[in-house]
Parts: structure tokens; C-alpha cells; sequence
């Protein structure tokens, strides 16, 4: 894959406040140093981050809380499990979110067994249609994020999660990680295109479209077409993700950032 040049003034029209950066990212350097990190992050010029699992930083993620605003950041996503969990964890879960200005909590992975059959697939659909009904109490809205093998899974030739997508109230928006989707073995230009404005935010990162996280490497330096899976989802947040690198992971968030401007894209 290559990436299209952005169109001459396409840095002019690149919308603001549409990036971020997933904090699993710099899981690291986070369990070490959770103020400093998120200093750092701020120090790049993010406004924003996607945290991973929050209520585990503190009770109901108020130290994470807490060093989010010391840094001058928000968090209007937030990865978090909500499949399978009862009312009574659901409400704790939002409960929590809205008390740290999340907008959108998303499932980050519903286990592979999962995808096997339109039956399967409805199911997921149903959990996250309850865990938004939840959700709405606390003005807080509910997304879902892929793997590869939601993709690998195709259902009557359909991706299971296009199909899931068939299923999920309005409420329920699609974080689309959009190198997982080819390294699923589909277009995620294409997908994005169908899947429309259900699609609430892009994991982007980028390296050969291998299953191996220590391959991913900073935007531009890879395969992926950043550039034509922005043009695909315009109003979508980009949020940068690297699962694992064999390079400094801080300095290739920094360098997703610096190609993300350059390109006209953040």
C-alpha cells in the first residue's frame, strides 16, 4: 500500500481538534510515570488522548484524572470492557467516564470465538446496544474497536464487522483500526467507505501489514494509505496507535504526529 499526496491547501482545510493518541501505546513509560507521560504527550503538541482500561488508575481513574488535567489534556475516548458486564458495572463504568469528561467508551476487543455466525455476531450487537442504553444516563455515548479477526471472518461474504454494524443502535459508533482491518485481509479504504458516518474514529499506525505489533513503525514509514483512509472517514478522530515497535515507541508517536501535520491531516 502507498499513500496518496494530500491535495495543494489540504493543511488549511485539515480539521482541528480531530487527533489523538491511544495511551496503550506508552503503556511503559506510563506505569512508571503517569504525570510525566502525559506532560510529554502534551509537550508534542496533543491536546487529547485515548486511555486504555482507566478505571484501573485509581479509584475510578481519578489519578489518571487528576494528571490529565495537570497536563492540559482531555480524554473523549476512553477504552474500557463493557461486553458481558451487568447494569450495576455498566453504570459504575459510566458513572466514572462522564466524571472525567469522556464522551465515548469503547470495547476494545470481544473475543474471536465471538464471530463465527450471524447468531454470534447479533449478540455481541445486543451487549452493546444495552451497555449504550446504560451509557446514555450519564450522557455518554458507547463505540466498539477491531481486530484483525472480525475482519478474517466473513459472514454470507460480508466482514463480521460490517455485519455488527447492521446490528448497533445509532448510539453505538465504530472505532475502526484501520491496520488490523488489512492485516484481516480487507480494504480499509473500502470499508471505511461503507461503513459511512458510523465510523467515529481511526486507530492509525502504520509498517508491512504483518500480525507481528513489534513490525508497526511511525506513520508514512510504512504501507498503509494514510492519507486516503483520513480522505475516508473526514470528520472521524485519528488517533495514533503503535501495539508494539522495535524503536522508541514516545519518539515514533512523535514522528506519527509530525508526518500527521505534514501531510495536512491534523
Amino acid at each position: 500500500m502507498t499513500t496518496t499526496p494530500p491535495p495543494p491547501g489540504a493543511a488549511e482545510r485539515a480539521p482541528s481538534g480531530l487527533l489523538s493518541v491511544q495511551l496503550y501505546t506508552v503503556r511503559g513509560r506510563l506505569a512508571e510515570d503517569l504525570p510525566g507521560t502525559l506532560r510529554a504527550l502534551a509537550d508534542l503538541g496533543f491536546a487529547q488522548v485515548e486511555p486504555f482500561s482507566f478505571t484501573s488508575y485509581g479509584e475510578g481513574g481519578a489519578d489518571l484524572g487528576r494528571a490529565l488535567v495537570d497536563a492540559g489534556l482531555s480524554a473523549p475516548t476512553t477504552h474500557q470492557h463493557l461486553a458481558g458486564l451487568g447494569e450495576d458495572e455498566l453504570d459504575a463504568v459510566f458513572a466514572a467516564a462522564a466524571a472525567l469528561g469522556v464522551e465515548r467508551v469503547v470495547e476494545p476487543m470481544v473475543a474471536v470465538e465471538r464471530w463465527g455466525s450471524a447468531e454470534d455476531v447479533a449478540g455481541v450487537a445486543a451487549e452493546l446496544n444495552a451497555a449504550a442504553a446504560v451509557a446514555a444516563r450519564h450522557g455518554v455515548s458507547v463505540g466498539y474497536h477491531n481486530h484483525a479477526h472480525e475482519l478474517e471472518s466473513t459472514l454470507d461474504g460480508r466482514p463480521a464487522l460490517e455485519v455488527l454494524a447492521d446490528h448497533l443502535d445509532d448510539a453505538v459508533g465504530l472505532e475502526v483500526d484501520t491496520y488490523w482491518v488489512a492485516v484481516g485481509g480487507q480494504d480499509p479504504v473500502a470499508l471505511l467507505q461503507r461503513l459511512g458516518e458510523r465510523v467515529v474514529a481511526l486507530h492509525l499506525k502504520d509498517g508491512p501489514v504483518s500480525a507481528d505489533p513489534a513490525d508497526q513503525v511511525p506513520l508514512g514509514q510504512g504501507r498503509m494509505p494514510v492519507a486516503d483512509l483520513v480522505a475516508a472517514a473526514p470528520r472521524a478522530l485519528r488517533v495514533i496507535e503503535l501495539d508494539d515497535s522495535r524503536g522508541d515507541l514516545l519518539q515514533a508517536v512523535a514522528d506519527s504526529a509530525a508526518f500527521l501535520r505534514e501531510q495536512g491531516l491534523a
